[in-house]
């Protein structure tokens, strides 16, 4: 067995000792299940050989001194009550199978949220998030149905092989050879097969991934679908990905076809040829008419099995494929916890040394040193992709540096436990994301058990809370999925009070202001400095205004410091903010830059 099969059967072992259990009440079910069809039939045999031909030497000797009628009597009540052994094992079944098919796909997904939570930001942004949901939910519905009925099915087939092998044989050497001579050739083709379409069915889970994300970036994305009559253009992107995925379904619709029918004519040659083998033994007289029946019922019996089994073989392809991609999360590396983390004074001044960054290859820092004192202010301005989002990202450790390091209170933040650092550094993004719950509730969200009288405070220095009064239900209002019912500035004003509330050390404000009117955006900082306490913040904005307030500004360009100082000393140098402070003046942008 190679590694890749190794591992999973690593996975499917794992996660099915939850339902071991209930499985293997359900599979010795099965099992019992065949050896009572196997003795019905033996019933039958004897019960024709015994009765309408009087034959009685295979029977017991109790059965041998019945008369007829008796012997009938017998063979009828004994049949009954493997009948009904046969529906109380089928029952057992039924109840056990379920219960283990959702304690292992429980099982399942639980692993792959818990992994998915500690994957490191950088995989999320390479990944579609349709294309995840399509891996936690389509696969593991494909790997689930493997596991619960086709593989359990393989099982019960090789069992009942097995029995009707050891049974058969022992009835009529020949005949027994033509019925099995059948079962190499079908699973033999079923090999091919399945080496062939495999290929097939990851391409099939792929463009179901492109699909899923087409509609998942649909319906996030509504407003501006709307707002830029983009309706069209989306229904084409549909119908590309759409068309693409039922292409290559057809396709192995195709091949799935000829494979089923292929393997439907095989089993009627197969009872055909017993059938005619068979008449022509029992009227030779080399076998009885029961064993005649009784090789007829078992070959009929072993017809929709061996075909099952088959078709078990070809769906292998597609249940190693979703485990594949089930792999592909579980076997992801995790965002490494620091080994041995360091104490940090998160009040403490932050230092930037000599950082460089690269997003696949494409500069965006480059050796960018600078350092601000615990508890002042420091503004970040640049155009866009010179940097300055960037640096809210590596501060929160989103991502680590290429070269340099960054400390807090002289600690590097590599050092410094993950948990704690990210609790301690509070960032408001330019598009702040909102849970589809209560207003209080997503203010909240970072400090669980808030009063109300806390959370009203932050929505005040936020200025949200003469915006809250005018809902009908206050701070019980439920904002809509990603915060649609609200406008731009009201979510960036929530998740300002967010970070109010959590009183974070640190507090990077990432363009968070620039959907509010130039009013609203004074009347926030004028309450930001007292509600900060004695938080450091950075002020990342496009808005000369809004950095006027700052210790301390530095002007990136193409990934460096290109200005540094103070609001008015860079207002003074006639360089890059300073222009910009014209021109947005010039423009009645800021009336007071």
């Amino acid at each position: 067995m190679t590694e890749k099969w190794k591992k999973k059967a690593r996975l499917l072992a794992h996660h099915l000792r939850p339902a071991a259990s209930a499985l293997c009440a359900g599979v010795l079910a099965a099992m019992l299940a065949t050896l009572l069809r196997t003795a019905f039939t033996q019933v039958i045999r004897f019960a024709v050989d015994g009765v309408l031909l009087g034959d009685v030497s295979d029977l017991p000797a109790f059965a041998q001194a019945l008369d007829t009628p008796s012997l009938l009597g017998a063979a009828c009540a004994l049949a009954v009550v493997i009948a009904l052994a046969e529906f109380a094992v089928s029952y057992v079944q039924d109840v056990s199978l379920p219960k283990g098919s959702e304690r292992f796909v429980k099982s399942l997904r639980d692993a792959l949220y818990s992994r998915i939570q500690r994957l490191p930001y950088g995989w999320h942004v390479q990944n579609s998030t349709g294309d995840i949901i399509q891996r936690c939910t389509s696969d593991v519905e494909v790997v689930r149905t493997f596991v619960m009925d086709q593989l359990l099915d393989l099982l019960s087939t090789l069992f009942l092989l097995v029995v009707y092998m050891a049974v058969m044989f022992t009835m009529n050497v020949p005949m027994s050879l033509l019925a099995f001579a059948f079962v190499p050739v079908i699973l033999g083709y079923s090999a091919v097969f399945y080496s062939r379409v495999s290929v097939k069915y990851r391409e099939a889970d792929e463009a179901e991934g492109a699909l899923s994300t087409v509609v998942q970036e649909n319906l996030t994305g509504v407003r501006v679908v709307r707002a830029f009559g983009r309706e069209r253009g989306e229904l084409e992107k549909f119908r590309e990905k759409n068309n693409r995925y039922t292409d290559i379904w057809l396709h192995l619709g195709d091949w799935l076809s000829a494979f089923w029918t292929l393997g439907d004519m095989m089993s009627i040659i197969q009872v055909f040829a017993i059938v005619v083998l068979g008449v022509h033994m029992c009227v030779a007289g080399e076998i009885t008419l029961g064993v005649y029946l009784a090789f007829v019922s078992y070959t009929r019996q072993l017809t929709w099995p061996v075909r099952r089994l088959g078709r078990v073989i070809s769906e292998m392809s597609k249940a190693g494929v979703s485990i594949d991609r089930l792999l592909y999360i579980l076997e992801s590396e995790e965002e490494q916890p620091v080994q041995a983390p360091r104490q940090a004074d998160l009040h403490g001044e932050i230092r930037f040394e000599h950082v460089s960054f690269a997003y696949e290859e494409k500069a965006v820092l480059r050796d960018v040193s600078f350092a601000i004192g615990g508890g002042q202010t420091l503004g970040i301005f640049g155009g866009t992709g010179s940097g300055k989002s960037t640096i809210a990202l590596l501060l929160s450790r989103l991502y680590d540096p290429d070269a340099g390091r960054i400390t807090i209170g002289g600690v590097d933040v590599r050092d410094i436990d993950l948990r704690a650092l990210r609790r301690g550094v509070g960032v408001v993004l330019q598009e702040p994301f909102l849970f589809s719950r209560t207003l209080a509730e997503n203010i909240a969200i970072a400090c669980e058990g808030a009063a109300q009288a806390d959370v009203r405070w932050a929505a005040q220095e936020a200025c949200l809370d003469a915006s809250v009064g005018e809902f009908v239900d206050g701070y019980e209002t439920v904002v809509g999925e990603r915060g649609v019912t609200l406008s731009g500035g009201q979510k960036q004003r929530v998740a300002i009070a967010r970070t109010l509330l959590s009183g974070a050390p640190v507090m990077v404000f990432d363009d968070a202001l620039s959907a509010v009117d130039a009013k609203t955006d004074e009347a926030i900082r004028t309450h930001l400095r007292q509600a900060a306490g004695g938080a450091t913040l950075i002020l990342i904005a496009h808005r000369v205004a809004t950095l006027m307030q700052a210790d301390r500004i530095i002007v990136l360009e193409d990934g460096q410091i290109v200005e540094s100082g103070a609001p008015e000393a860079l207002l003074a140098q006639g360089g890059i903010f300073a222009r910009a402070a014209r021109m947005q003046a010039v423009t009645g942008e800021e009336a007071d830059a």
